[in-house]
């Protein structure tokens, strides 16, 4: 049998899988802030998407790009992605490009900070944009607040800083989302998040938020079909009255 071109390259005769290659690097995320905001934003994205079988969304994940040169640490973790279309949601321990058909990731959060800032704006950009081709890539400081949403251009031009919109959020992901500031509290911890946007301006919701949404709405509900049925009684009640009125006495 003729040798492929991965092991007449590599000396190895089958591509190595996600079991193979390494999956963590025991470097922590820097704060709290940082790793609240990674989950926030992946647990959003994993609901927003929650009826969607072809879309994989995660983070601080290896993403193995490079099946020839796989044993050259050619891999990065962003710290959020989504792959979004024809790919499964199946757990996995990383990602391994040449086992998910060539697919890389659509969508990228890299959340910075000062110690970080020129790998994010300069090596990961451009990894992301001239090899990856991801088409969005966000940089996002938890602590200053600093946010910028990047778009491919054409051909081989260099991203294109993506322009706020009159509410102060950048167009992202599909029409009618964005991304925005929002102060609020999440998972007991109260700051300045970066969170999606739905068509109507309002935050897409967590999993903690979406229940406790369903629960007020059900609560609405119970309270109306409750104020209906009073009303109800209290119209039977004026009928019987009148009723009684009109008859003769004794």
């Amino acid at each position: 049998m003729a040798k492929s071109q991965f092991e007449i390259e590599s000396g190895y005769p089958d591509p190595p899988g996600e079991d193979e290659l390494p999956f963590d690097d025991g470097e922590p995320l820097e704060t709290q802030e940082h790793r609240l905001q990674m989950s926030l934003l992946i647990e959003v994205l994993d609901l927003h998407w929650r009826s969607r079988d072809d879309v994989y969304v995660n983070g601080n994940m290896f993403i193995h790009y490079s099946e020839l040169d796989s044993g050259q640490k050619k891999f990065r973790g962003p710290d959020v992605f989504a792959v979004v279309g024809g790919v499964s949601k199946r757990i996995r321990k990383s990602w391994v490009v040449w086992k998910e058909g060539g697919r890389l990731p659509d969508f990228i959060v890299e959340l910075t900070s000062e110690s970080t800032a020129e790998v994010d704006r300069v090596e990961k950009m451009r990894l992301y944009r001239y090899v990856w081709r991801t088409p969005e890539y966000v940089i996002f400081d938890p602590l200053s607040g600093e946010l910028a949403v990047f778009r491919s251009g054409p051909g081989a031009e260099p991203y294109e800083p993506v322009p706020a919109d009159a509410n102060g959020r950048f167009p992202c992901l599909e029409p009618g989302l964005s991304l925005g500031l929002w102060a609020g509290e999440f998972q007991t911890a109260t700051h300045r998040w970066l969170r999606l946007f739905g068509p109507d301006g309002r935050v897409l919701p967590t999993y903690a938020e979406a229940e406790r949404a369903r629960a007020e709405a059900e609560r609405a509900r119970a309270e109306a079909e409750r104020a209906r049925a009073e009303a109800a009684e209290a119209r039977l009640a004026a009928l019987e009255a009148e009723l009684a009125a009109l008859r003769p006495g004794p």
